[in-house]
């Protein structure tokens, strides 16, 4: 994980590792009702969000299957964690990496959540290795559809009432990209 291009920037936005002093920013979103319905559990209380940090903050190896690594972002020039993206090592030998994105809905409809999956696309990619890249979503979650969407990943399969939160059946769409196709798509 050292040779990780971590942190870096975009156009607007910080990536980095996750510190202890983000436990507000984290429970700010983490605890919301509207955010954990998309993720089939219940909202993180701020003791979970504490025990989460503790676990982020020193990365991950990257190297077995379900491996992690989760990265804060941060508007350029500002100390608050608006959001995160996520990726985890689902196959090492198949080099299959699923990606994924919480922010937190006070900065929504600020292209924060496309610009920073872009970028850790780009590092699944070029710095980890991946051969394929994958997202689930709630079919009701809308803005990660056209994230998708943005991102050039065409949509595999529609899973219908796969999963149960407290009070209803969830079916997912998986959205994939191989490297191949975002190089090409990185080019053109």
């Amino acid at each position: 994980m050292d040779t990780l291009s971590l942190p870096f920037s975009t156009e607007r936005l910080l990536l980095r590792l996750f510190t202890p002093d983000d436990l507000d920013d984290l429970y700010a979103y983490q605890g919301l009702s509207e955010v954990a319905r998309y993720l089939y559990r219940p909202p993180l209380t701020r003791e979970q969000c504490g025990q989460s940090l503790t676990r982020r903050a020193g990365g991950t190896m990257w190297a077995e299957d379900g491996d992690d690594l989760v990265v804060a972002v941060c508007p350029v020039g500002e100390a608050k964690v608006v959001g995160e993206v996520v990726l985890k090592l689902a196959s090492a030998r198949a080099r299959q990496v699923e990606i994924g994105w919480i922010f937190n809905p006070v900065y929504g409809g600020r292209g924060y959540a496309a610009e920073a999956a872009r970028a850790i696309a780009e590092l699944a990619f070029a710095e980890l290795g991946a051969h394929r890249l994958f997202a689930r979503l709630d079919v009701l979650n809308t803005g990660s559809v056209r994230i998708c969407e943005r991102l050039g990943m065409r949509r595999e399969a529609h899973l219908v009432e796969n999963d149960l939160d407290d009070e209803r059946w969830g079916s997912e769409y998986v959205y994939a990209m191989l490297a191949r196709e975002w190089k090409a798509d990185q080019a053109g």
